[in-house]
């Protein structure tokens, strides 16, 4: 037996080289406090000792210890439309979640109280489906190209002029990709010597974008007006570190709808203070866009506001609108900047046709320009069934978060050890639910997120609500002490 081969920790073994997390020097071994028998041994050759650990202790910890035993509540394949209901493939897994076999049978009609198709959008049949597939024999499915070479189609053009018309801006322009239109539309706007406050709760591809901009970044408090007008107050008296230069600019970045939150941002007082200190504004409207507002154009037209009032306005397509992709409007000036200046715009590739007119024909529906009331009704019956839902919920005792308009209803599980419980649980009575735990949420706030749509029924929003409720006296995790009324139904 060799010198190397003696050291390494027999199959099942904890390292017996490491002691109190301490890395022995000569060896190589990583520092880590236990090597199970499911991992691979975490030693390593003498070429490689240099290198530092690749994750940090209490990530390793996390995800040997708490994600592998819950992993099956996440990655689930379905082969289906994801409608209000969907059909899931049955998966095993014989060696505790670290691996998965398919038994080749399918989990029909599964109620999906998971997926972002808020107005029912996400759809093979009907208009927009259709409209689709005719765009498909036309055009193709690829472009092969960028906007600013091959790939600029007159469907682009029209969507965009669309896009522009619904949200009430002088011009808009899309991208193929939700995440990168945050994540390389800010560094485009912003960069060294700006400032950006940014809400502590905002999604994870605002925060890279204002990461990759270089641009000074401050956190307020998630929807705390006091907060955010403080340090908009001290970065206009103070000016930048060091120098006390002002500022080149200002930029306040804030969401629509929070996605694990169900919170909807304070519009019109942001609007009154960056008016007030001379800011500019970005508004991230993935979750709110179609989902909220009478005429279903999101938090500006649920406010009744004046769009002219952000100076960026981003969204996405990926979920109201059944497609994928984002888009920014705002100024003319702002956009044909953009078109020049953003590398999503400038290096991407175009948007797939059927993707284009899957925006266009849901968007004509929800304006009514297709000559129904069929995207007004759905606006309307997504309202109606999120005020019902969340008010079932809070009357069986759970607690929930968020405004009572959000389609987005984050009910609180608090445990980790329950993420997995319920989710199994539910699905084993035939509902699909999605369960957050950290790093997306404080380990200690674990949720299930539910997010209603208008292709729900009202028979579908009961069978949920009475398994939600039998899951919830199994696992205990109706903690509300409020007073119970009765429905007023």
């Amino acid at each position: 037996m060799t010198e190397s081969s003696a050291n390494k920790p027999a199959n099942g073994q904890v390292c017996h080289r490491v002691k109190n997390g301490v890395k022995p020097g000569r060896n190589g071994f990583i520092k880590n406090h236990h090597h199970y028998h499911h991992q691979q041994p975490m030693y390593c050759y003498p070429e490689d000792k240099d290198f530092v650990p690749l994750y940090q202790d209490f990530e390793n910890f996390y995800t040997r210890n708490l994600y592998m035993r819950i992993r099956d509540s996440w990655n689930r394949p379905i082969c289906s439309v994801p409608g209000a209901k969907v059909d899931l493939v049955e998966r095993v897994s014989p060696d505790y979640n670290w691996t998965f076999d398919y038994t080749g049978k399918v989990v029909e009609g599964v109620i999906n109280m998971g997926s972002y198709n808020y107005l029912g959008f996400a759809e093979n049949t009907g208009y927009c489906a259709d409209a689709s597939a005719e765009v498909t024999m036309k055009y193709g499915v690829g472009v092969a190209s960028t906007r600013q070479e091959m790939g600029n189609l007159d469907r682009h053009e029209e969507m965009e002029e669309l896009v522009a018309k619904f949200l009430g801006v002088e011009s808009a322009m899309a991208f193929g990709m939700g995440f990168a239109t945050n994540s390389m539309n800010i560094p485009a706007l912003t960069g060294k010597g700006c400032l950006i406050l940014s809400d502590e709760l905002n999604h994870a591809s605002l925060v890279l974008g204002a990461r990759l901009s270089g641009s000074t970044i401050r956190v307020f408090k998630h929807n705390n007006m006091q907060s955010l007008e403080k340090m908009l107050r001290d970065a206009i008296v103070h000016g930048q570190p060091r120098t006390h230069r002002p500022w080149k600019k200002i930029l306040i970045l804030v969401e629509g709808i929070y996605s694990m939150e169900g919170s909807i941002v304070r519009l019109p007082e942001v609007i009154a203070l960056k008016k007030r200190y001379r800011a500019y504004l970005y508004l991230d409207e993935a979750h709110s866009i179609g989902a909220l507002g009478p005429g279903g154009r999101g938090v500006v037209d649920y406010f009744g506001l004046d769009p002219r009032d952000v100076d960026v306005m981003m969204g996405t397509f990926t979920k109201s609108f059944g497609a994928a992709g984002g888009y920014i409007g705002g100024r003319k000036e702002l956009l044909e900047y953009l078109r020049s200046h953003s590398h999503s715009a400038v290096y991407a590739a175009s948007m797939s046709p059927p993707v284009v007119e899957q925006i266009i024909a849901s968007m004509k529906c929800i304006m009514g320009e297709d000559g129904t009331t069929l995207g007004r009704d759905r606006v309307q019956q997504l309202a109606e069934n999120t005020l019902y839902f969340r008010r079932r919920l809070t009357e069986m005792g759970f607690i929930i978060y968020g405004n009572s308009d959000s389609p987005v209803v984050p009910m609180m599980l608090y445990m980790p050890a329950k993420i997995g419980a319920f989710g199994r649980e539910m699905l084993k009575r035939n509902i699909g639910v999605v369960v957050v735990g950290f790093p997306a949420t404080p380990i200690i706030e674990s949720r299930a997120r539910f997010c209603i749509s208008a292709a729900h029924t009202k028979d579908m929003l009961d069978t949920a609500l009475s398994v939600i409720s039998e899951v919830g006296d199994l696992l205990q995790v109706k903690y509300s002490r409020h007073e119970r009324l009765p429905s007023l139904d």
